[in-house]
């Protein structure tokens, strides 16, 4: 009986073992492609990052990424989040990385794991824990024991977690790659020889974790085998790996750029991006991955730089919100499609190229089952005209032709042949909801610290602001007094304070006055605060608010920059006509970390404070406002609009949706009226827009922090506002055009809602793009808009096909395409 039931427990493990081989992925790669059991592949993959979304956006989100051609999501591991203090880990809410691969790995595509686990990524701090960084000893990024400890404790803990829920491709789940480290190449110069040293032990450290599926070093050029080194960039064609087994990758193709505060939008054309995606696999890419495809919302604290704003949005194909970004992506679908139907031809056989010269080249591959060929214009002006076996083929400048068959162009990046959708912002209230919103207030508490100067923490000289906040608040008070006496100098008619910083925003107090206040600009990190103060012979109390708004996150030995204020820190009077200058950098420091709200957190909905609902003040520092609402009708986004505040943070129902700062205006240079012209090199700078305009206005609000019934907003006000123009709007498609050839088709859609009417319809040569359509020198002999309007109106989406059969012949002359462009409103 014994022996029967050893029998069966051999053959119940060995059925396991053999199921378990079943379903295991191996992922290998060759000097072409990454393989799948063998298979070379053509991959497409976008980035996302669990953080700067919800968990109830996540499956619509993976989904929309699989319908736009994609065949995997990237995503960061961001340590700051997960264990913010040492060894105390969190994995809930937007922090569940393993639900959010679940959620990848159900839509059936892959995961690209950047552990890092310094990812960049404009997020705080690098993504490196405060407490980290104040660990004795610890040096970040270099042969630092300590650092060295810590960073394989967390990795391990990640690889574990992921072993744990068999969630490698070795163990039959979607993750293909991942990367340790990241950029390092970037700045490892500034490390000299412990640089070196510290990739790699990275290497062997990652080797070690024997995760079953290849490790990947982006920006690495010298990244140690059997690592894969990556590029990352607006265009990485020219891109070669460093061993001739590793095949040409794509980490980061940059889907536009982050926003600064101050800054203007960055975009980046969707065939620009299309021009530098074909021209990659023309030159024997086969994996390639946006960055980012959904950029999302810096939450809370999250947002690094300094000066990153709460939109992370990135001009990606999925805007903030989840909303698709056309026509940038349905140009990419489109392409991804053409691409992944040459999967093969990209990955076996013969490339041979032709130099036409003048920036123009053909790429032909060729192996037992056919051939395809990309002709690529990189001339920035001239179209080009070539002749390949016998037939002419015409290449619009800046862009690549894809022929699958060598005979037929099946995709041009510069053609776009789908819809631009234009979306709008409006009031959209609940039910018996009153048209304006009704505050209650309540004032900060600073008198508790900038009057009495009582901290918790007291040195005799200037703490650095990482040191003394571990990254707890964006605020900490330096408190000190001064004694002075009847006939010291610098109780001249004259005096001054003068205070060298570098925290992003200062504010000074004197015995409990405010005296003034100063902010840097992006990509300033040190600035110096005077303004002229009043002082008394005897005690007094200076307290100095330093307020971050994001630490650094880039850059050789970025935690070494100093944050808050590094001093020194003087009053300045003047004796007999002469300038007296008392440093009192080394006077008794006291430090207190936040404000008096945020520890009593006021910004949660139970909390019993009295608020007062009369007299409410507007244009008033250190503020807190509340009220409530009920929630907008429908499933659309939800934003909030902050025009009339200041600075500072904002939570519905206790959920902290980041910071703003509306009164921040982006430059007023540099904007164009004219259409971008997406020909040329792309750069942050170019094709930019919102000049003048407050940096961000609108601020999201996902449904899922929303409730039935009464929600609350809490606002703590920084600089002074008007929180009664504060409102709630909701973002869906407002108008949606599109133009097509003759011969092909104009389809339209208003994303779930009806066409309620054309504005728009003319077949000829109508003149503009993405939507701003006007009538041109000729036109069909049938009225176009008719036409339209009966087969769209009313339907939430149509085809029409750009024919002369059904708008009629026209007067346009030999050489003009005859060209249908419609504009329908949603």
């Amino acid at each position: 009986m014994e022996m029967v039931s050893s029998r069966c427990l051999v053959a119940v493990l060995t059925c396991f073992f053999m199921l378990s081989l079943v379903s295991a992925t191996i992922v290998s790669h060759n000097g072409r492609a990454i393989t799948i059991d063998g298979k070379p592949r053509v991959l497409l993959s976008g980035s996302m990052h669990y953080p700067r979304s919800t968990p109830g956006m996540w499956p619509d989100l993976v989904r929309k990424a699989k319908e736009g051609g994609l065949d995997a999501i990237e995503t960061y591991v961001f340590w700051n989040s997960h264990e913010p203090s040492r060894r105390e880990y969190d994995f809930s809410g937007n922090l569940d990385l393993v639900r959010f691969i679940k959620t990848v790995q159900a839509e059936g595509l892959y995961v690209v794991l950047r552990i890092g686990p310094y990812v960049c990524a404009e997020w705080n701090y690098g993504g490196f824990p405060m407490w980290l960084h104040n660990m004795p000893g610890c040096e970040l990024r270099t042969t630092n024991s300590v650092f060295m400890n810590e960073m394989q404790n967390f990795t391990t803990k990640i690889v574990d977690m992921m072993k744990e829920e068999n969630m490698f491709a070795s163990q039959g789940g979607p993750i293909i790659l991942a990367q340790v480290e990241n950029e390092y190449g970037n700045v490892m110069a500034s490390y000299g020889a412990a640089g070196k040293a510290y990739i790699d032990w990275c290497a062997n450290m990652a080797e070690s974790l024997d995760v079953g599926v290849p490790w990947i070093m982006c920006q690495q050029s010298d990244a140690p085998q059997p690592m894969i080194n990556t590029c990352n960039g607006w265009y990485c064609d020219q891109f070669t790996p460093n061993n001739a087994n590793s095949p040409k990758m794509w980490t980061e193709n940059w889907t536009g750029w982050f926003k600064s505060w101050g800054g203007k939008d960055p975009h980046r054309t969707a065939e620009d991006l299309a021009f530098a995606v074909a021209r990659f696999f023309q030159t024997g890419g086969t994996f390639q991955n946006y960055y980012m495809y959904h950029g999302g919302t810096n939450f809370g604290r999250t947002a690094g730089g300094p000066y990153i704003t709460t939109s992370y949005d990135y001009d990606a194909p999925l805007d903030e919100y989840g909303n698709l970004n056309q026509p940038k992506y349905g140009h990419l679908k489109q392409l991804h499609d053409i691409l992944h139907s040459m999967e093969y031809t990209l990955t076996h056989g013969n490339i041979s190229h032709i130099d036409y010269g003048n920036s123009v080249t053909a790429t032909i591959y060729e192996n037992e089952q056919g051939s395809g060929c990309f002709f690529g214009n990189a001339n920035q002006s001239s179209d080009a005209t070539i002749e390949y076996q016998g037939t002419k083929y015409t290449v619009p400048a800046w862009s690549v032709s894809i022929l699958p068959d060598c005979k037929t162009v099946g995709y041009n990046s510069a053609k776009v042949k789908t819809q631009t959708t234009l979306l709008v912002k409006q009031m959209n209230q609940a039910e018996d909801e009153p048209s304006s919103l009704t505050w209650s207030w309540i004032p900060e508490n600073t008198h508790r610290t900038s009057l009495l100067g009582k901290g918790h923490v007291h040195t005799h000289q200037l703490l650095d602001q990482k040191a003394a906040a571990n990254d707890a608040s964006d605020y900490l008070w330096y408190m000190t007094s001064v004694h002075l006496k009847e006939d010291d100098p610098v109780l001249s008619n004259d005096i001054r304070l003068r205070v060298n910083a570098s925290g992003q925003v200062l504010h000074a107090y004197i015995n409990g006055k405010h005296m003034g206040s100063q902010f840097a600009r992006y990509g300033v990190s040190h600035y110096v605060f005077e303004e002229s103060v009043k002082l008394k012979p005897g005690k007094n109390v200076i307290s100095l608010l330093s307020a971050t708004v994001g630490l650094p996150n880039y850059g050789p030995m970025f935690d070494l920059v100093p944050t808050g204020i590094p001093g020194p820190v003087e009053l300045i009077g003047q004796k007999d006509g002469d300038v007296v200058v008392k440093d009192i950098s080394s006077h008794r420091w006291s430090y207190s970390v936040g404000l008096d709200g945020f520890n009593h957190e006021l910004y949660t909905s139970d909390h019993s404070s009295r608020w007062m609902e009369q007299d409410l003040p507007t244009d008033r520092m250190m503020t807190w406002y509340k009220t409530t609402f009920k929630a907008p009708l429908g499933e659309d986004p939800v934003v909030l609009d902050m025009e009339g505040m200041g600075k500072g943070f904002a939570w519905v129902n206790g959920n902290n949706i980041g910071r703003y700062w509306p009164t921040y205006l982006a430059d007023e240079e540099g904007c164009s009226l004219e259409p971008c012209d997406y020909r040329g090199s792309y750069d942050n700078n170019k094709c930019v827009t919102n000049c003048g305009k407050p940096t961000q206005r609108w601020y999201h609000v996902p449904r899922s922090f929303l409730v039935d019934g009464e929600n609350t907003l809490v606002l703590f006000e920084e600089f002074g506002g008007n929180p009664g123009r504060v409102n709630f709007q909701t973002i869906s498609a407002g108008k949606v055009g599109m133009s097509a050839a003759e011969g092909e088709e104009v389809e339209l859609s208003c994303n779930g809602k009806s066409i309620s009417g054309i504005e728009f319809a003319s077949f000829g040569n109508p003149q503009g793009s993405n939507g701003d359509y006007m009538v041109g020198t000729c036109q069909g002999s049938n009225d176009a808009l008719s036409i339209v309007q009966k087969a769209c109106v009313g339907k939430e989406s149509c085809k029409i096909e750009a024919s002369k059969d059904l708008f009629g012949s026209t007067n346009c002359g030999a050489d003009v395409v005859n060209t249908l462009a419609v504009l329908a409103v949603c």
